[in-house]
This record gives C-alpha cells, sequence and structure tokens, in this order.
C-alpha cells in the first residue's frame, strides 16, 4: 500500500454540509463522478427559475438569450476562460459530437484515443472515424503508470505518422488519472495535432479546469461544481470558433459561436441559469477546503479497501475526489461482470459505485462528497468482500 493510504486518516465532515443534499439516507452513495447529486439551495434556484418560465413562457424565452449570455459570463470566469470562447450544452457527451464534427478528417488520418477514456467519447470516436474512413489508434496507458510524465512518454510515443487528432481524458473517468496535462497538451500542438480534451470531471476539482492549448476542452458542472443536470460547456480556441458545427441549426445559427450551438429553441435551459448558484455555493464552503476534504475521505475510503479486501490501489492523481482500485483477476473483467457486481452490491448491500471492466480484472473506483462519511466505505467493504467470496475468493 502507499504511503499516501497508509497514513489516510479520514477528515471531520465539514460543518453546515449534513443537509446540503436530499439523497435517501438508506442509500450509501459513493459514485458522485457519475451523476452528482444536486445540492438544496442549487434546487431551489433551479425551480424559482422554472416557476418563472411557467409564469410567462413567452416573456422568458424572449429573455433567454441574454440571461444565457450572462450565466455563460459568470461561468466563464470561475472556469478561467473568456466567454466569446466558451459555449453551454447538456453535456460532454453533445460536446464531443460538436467538437468531432467541427474538425476535418480525412481518408487515412490518425486519431488518438488512450484505453482510459470513456466508452461513450470513444464509441464518438470511432462512428467519426468511420465516417471519414480515418484511423483509431488506442493507446495503452499501464494501469500502474506511475505518473502523468509516463502517461505522457506513452501518449508521445504514439503520436506519429498521419495522427491528426488527439482525444484524450483531462481526469480519466474509470481511473481519476490525470492524462491531457498542460505539458501532453503542448507536445501534440508543436507536432501539429489537434486536441480534444474531454475534462468531465475538471470543473470543481482543478482550480483552473481549462487547458489553454486544447482546441477542443468539455466539462460538466454536475458532477464537482454543483450545478444541476444538464449543464455542461464547451470551450474552443480562437481559430476554431468560426468553424463550429452547431448540431442543429436554429433561430440563433446566423450569430455564430456560442450562440448557435446554445440555442435550442424550447429547450429548458434552467440548468444552465441555476449553474452559478452552484459556484456560489462552492465559494460559501471555500472550494481549497472542499477539495481537501474530498480528496482526503477518497484516499480513506481506497486505504479501507486495500486493508481489508487487499486490492491494488492504483497511482493517483493530487487533488482528484476519487480513487480506483483494481479487483482481484477474473473479477469484472468484462462489460457484463462489471455490472453484476455493481448490481449485486446495489440489489444486498444498498451501496451505488461503479466498476469498469478491465482485461484481466475490473477496476471498482471510488468518489467522495460532503454528504459522505468514513463508516459507508466500510460498508462497502463488506458488501465487496461477500461478493467476492460468492464468485470464490478469499479476501
Amino acid at each position: 500500500m502507499s504511503e499516501d493510504l497508509r497514513t489516510a486518516e479520514p477528515p471531520a465532515p465539514l460543518p453546515g454540509t449534513g443537509e446540503l443534499f436530499t439523497l435517501d439516507r438508506a442509500v450509501v452513495h459513493l459514485n458522485h463522478g457519475s451523476y452528482g447529486a444536486v445540492p438544496v439551495p442549487v434546487q431551489q434556484e433551479q425551480q424559482r427559475l422554472r416557476t418563472e418560465q411557467e409564469l410567462d413562457p413567452d416573456g422568458f424565452f424572449a429573455d433567454l438569450p441574454h440571461r444565457v449570455a450572462a450565466a455563460r459570463a459568470r461561468l466563464a470566469a470561475e472556469l478561467g476562460t473568456d466567454p466569446a470562447h466558451l459555449a453551454l450544452l447538456a453535456n460532454v457527451t453533445e460536446a464531443v459530437s460538436v467538437a468531432l464534427d467541427t474538425v476535418p478528417l480525412a481518408p487515412g488520418d490518425r486519431i488518438l484515443v488512450t484505453d482510459h477514456g470513456y466508452g461513450a467519447v470513444t464509441e464518438a470516436v470511432r462512428r467519426r472515424a468511420a465516417e471519414a474512413g480515418a484511423e483509431v489508434h488506442t493507446v495503452r496507458v499501464p494501469l500502474t503508470a506511475p505518473d502523468e510524465e509516463a502517461v505522457r512518454a506513452a501518449v508521445l510515443a504514439a503520436a506519429g505518422g498521419r495522427t491528426v487528432l488527439a482525444v484524450l481524458d483531462q481526469l480519466s473517468s474509470p481511473t481519476a488519472r490525470r492524462v491531457a496535462g498542460p505539458a501532453l497538451l503542448a507536445a501534440l500542438r508543436e507536432r501539429g495535432v489537434t486536441t480534444v480534451v474531454d475534462g468531465a470531471h475538471a470543473p470543481g476539482v482543478l482550480a483552473s479546469p481549462v487547458e489553454p492549448d486544447a482546441d477542443f476542452w468539455f466539462g460538466n458542472l454536475h458532477k464537482w461544481a454543483f450545478a444541476p443536470r444538464a449543464t455542461g460547456v464547451l470551450a474552443v480556441r480562437p481559430e476554431w470558433a468560426a468553424r463550429v458545427r452547431p448540431l442543429m441549426v436554429s433561430w440563433e445559427h446566423h450569430r455564430g459561436f456560442p450562440a448557435n450551438v446554445e440555442w435550442r429553441g424550447t429547450y429548458d435551459c434552467t440548468p444552465w441559469l441555476a449553474a452559478p448558484a452552484g459556484f456560489d455555493l462552492l465559494h460559501r464552503l471555500g472550494p481549497a477546503r472542499v477539495r481537501r476534504h474530498n480528496e482526503q475521505l477518497a484516499a480513506h475510503g481506497a486505504a479501507v479497501l486495500a486493508d481489508r479486501l487487499g486490492l491494488e490501489p492504483l497511482p493517483a492523481t493530487p487533488g482528484v475526489p476519487m480513487r480506483a482500485l483494481r479487483l482481484p483477476a477474473g473479477v469484472g473483467a468484462t462489460d457484463e461482470a462489471a455490472v453484476a457486481v455493481m448490481a449485486e452490491l446495489w440489489r444486498r448491500h444498498a451501496v451505488r459505485t461503479v466498476v469498469r471492466p478491465w482485461p484481466g480484472g475490473g477496476v471498482l473506483r471510488l468518489s467522495a462528497q460532503l454528504y459522505n462519511r468514513p463508516q459507508e466505505y466500510g460498508v462497502l467493504a463488506a458488501g465487496l468482500a461477500q461478493v467476492l467470496g460468492r464468485a470464490g475468493l478469499r479476501v
């Protein structure tokens, strides 16, 4: 076990956070990294906006472009980027489609992804490549790659030939690792490779999440920035703005990016308008204090599973409120097997967590948020011990 886990004492709960969420207390929620949980003040702000919308729909939608622009300006300031180069969308699934539709590809071009990437994003890459006659190359990054430099070396070693595009996670979903850091993105830019960065987990975790060297960067605000679902953002470098292809043509199409991406007719934009309330809450609590609490709690949870079950903790990126551990050989190695482990933990033990398939043995990812308590990781450990026992493994 690594030294940081040997000393991973759980943090004390932050004062005043016990009633911030409306989660079912009969459930152990250890999967904040997937769907988040909207705090009560942000729920209330979104409900206020929905009520306003229904009082006068015509007036609400007439003023909506201006209100969305104001929300975008506030969110851009929080993310450290220019609002003229930022658009609001539902989530990163939409954002990657916009980015991929914008980048020109030709037959024989090569696109890099890694085996740490998010499945839906990789599927979008494969579809776009098939349409263009391009090749997708998957960089195999060892689960035990010790640090960000080792990850960078693995990606750059594969970035030769006709590599024109790299689609990379900033913080990987299954393994909670930093992949697309500043040094890697700068090196790819020097080689003329266009970069699309999946920053789904970055807002609320990294102090400056938007990577300036990324041609396209996108993130979700509903995970760690306390925004309502569905609130995503897409940042593009200035040279791409006029070339962005929105998902649909709308009444705002003539205005260009970002309005042409944002306007969706009768789409419910109240999550976007309420998203600044999530950052307001973060500032009241103290962003650094929240990040420190969550990182320490995630490390404690990983230590519990490593100590009680002998699971192998994977290398961690500092500051990330998630930890990943390798399951025993043969457990969760396929999609079906990973889903079965999650389903059994839920049905028998009321624990929500995530297992991602990996050749040889799946990866279990822990999340930590203000509503979590140290004893919940013990509940997971006890439940997982039974799951492994029923699989014939001794722990």
